[in-house]
């Protein structure tokens, strides 16, 4: 019999150490917001594959558009014979924009591909080649997104050397005692010490910063940033890997603030777990690129279109922005109450939109804990849930549960979560 034990020694054997896995299980099956191991153990899964089942594992509406598609034709290559999805979830998407005007949408396989051609448009738009990102930011693993992100270990450490042209300003967040007007200071001594705005061509901010430890971008960040985008001549990308798809109460994270990016990367939840990304933007700065400039391989697959574009069809029917919102307020309102309570690994900093939740695990004086935090995570797993950590200081708990989950399996994965947080 196949077990969790045995295939662990099997990946040693066969598979590099450089890739982690968060757990020692190996799953069998799985279904909305439930996963089977291959011992037969249950697990309610608040990860959701970090952020990509937004419509749970295997919606049947998603998984009839790709069988559907399966059954004509699997992989042709967009850039030599291209096909009617594709272009069909383009206008979709370019009717939601988050922006006034022509929008043009074009599509990868991953985020960190999504991220990389958003500058290379952007450096082809502007003729510019400087990229501002903030600290603890997360935007991919290939060597530009590495150097874009915000985080050395375990993201950079011995790759070295990176791209250069990017640069870093302090993410606003009051645990890290950094505010916004530290965060605009900070990018004005940038302009004056490293590179001047005339050189920059885009500032890449994740509404939501994700692996940075769910820290919510503030309103007058992004105000800013808009204003001096727009005095200097520098696009504003919004990086929805993570905060797309309803996940916040939204469509996309950055229409909490109101302020209308230049581009939009997506990717993760877009497809229902079947490989997509893309790039959302103005109309006039997506063509800038000459014919051949952008494409890729397996770039908007067939079948990823197809799961895609059931996707939207099932954020809309089931109302998932506003079942997000639900999710979200039950879930906090069950940590507000656990905050304090005596028995319960000091808890802080409660936060996030929609559902997309963090908290902090802290010592008694208010510090991160990271090994508490660990220790939460390996006691959730024996409790049969599935629970992800993120932040600079690893001490952050992150809550990704699919928006299709029922009330009964939110409670009984919110119960666990409590039985974890014990001392």
């Amino acid at each position: 019999m196949t077990s969790n034990e045995s295939l662990l020694n099997r990946r040693n054997a066969a598979v590099p150490r450089g890739v982690a896995t968060a757990f020692p299980i190996y799953a069998d099956r799985a279904e909305n917001s439930e996963l089977w191991d291959v011992e037969g153990r249950r697990y309610v899964d608040f990860a959701g594959g970090i952020a990509v089942l937004n419509t749970g594992h295997r919606h049947p509406k998603v998984m009839a558009a790709v069988a559907a598609q399966a059954a004509r034709f699997t992989h042709t290559a967009f850039q030599v014979a291209s096909y009617e999805s594709y272009i069909a979830l383009a206008e979709k998407l370019n009717a939601r924009a988050p922006f006034q005007g022509p929008a043009k949408t074009i599509f990868f396989t991953t985020g960190a591909e999504a991220l990389e051609n958003a500058i290379k448009i952007a450096r082809v738009a502007t003729g510019r080649p400087g990229i501002i990102t903030f600290t603890g930011a997360f935007h991919g693993r290939s060597l530009l997104t590495m150097a874009m992100t915000g985080k050395v270990v375990p993201y950079k450490r011995q790759f070295g050397p990176m791209p250069g042209e990017v640069f870093h300003v302090p993410f606003p967040a009051p645990q890290n005692d950094v505010t916004v007007a530290d965060s605009l200071k900070a990018l004005e001594f940038l302009f004056a010490a490293d590179i001047g705005p005339d050189r920059v061509a885009a500032i890449v901010i994740e509404p939501v910063q994700g692996e940075g430890g769910f820290h919510p971008a503030p309103v007058e960040l992004l105000q800013a940033l808009r204003g001096i985008c727009d005095r200097h001549g520098i696009l504003l990308v919004a990086d929805e890997v993570q905060a797309g798809f309803a996940r916040t109460g939204k469509l996309f994270g950055i229409q909490h603030s109101g302020v209308e990016p230049d581009l939009v990367t997506v990717a993760k939840s877009i497809a229902g777990g079947f490989p997509l990304s893309g790039i959302i933007g103005k109309a006039a700065i997506m063509d800038s690129v000459e014919p051949g400039g952008l494409g890729g391989t397996y770039a908007g697959s067939p079948l990823a279109c197809a799961a895609a574009l059931a996707v939207l069809d099932v954020i809309e029917e089931e109302g998932l922005c506003a079942r997000a919102d639900a999710i979200g307020n039950r879930i906090k309102t069950r940590l507000a109450a656990l905050s304090g309570r005596a028995g319960i690994v000091p808890i802080a900093h409660i936060r996030g939109p929609g559902a997309m939740i963090g908290f902090d695990i802290t010592t008694a004086d208010g510090k991160p804990d990271r090994d508490a935090t660990a220790r939460v995570t390996r006691k959730a797993l024996e409790e049969g849930l599935i629970l992800l950590s993120c932040g600079t200081h690893g001490n952050v708990i992150r809550i990704l549960v699919p928006l299709t989950v029922t009330d009964a399996i939110l409670a009984e994965g919110l119960d666990k979560l409590e039985r974890a947080l014990a001392v």
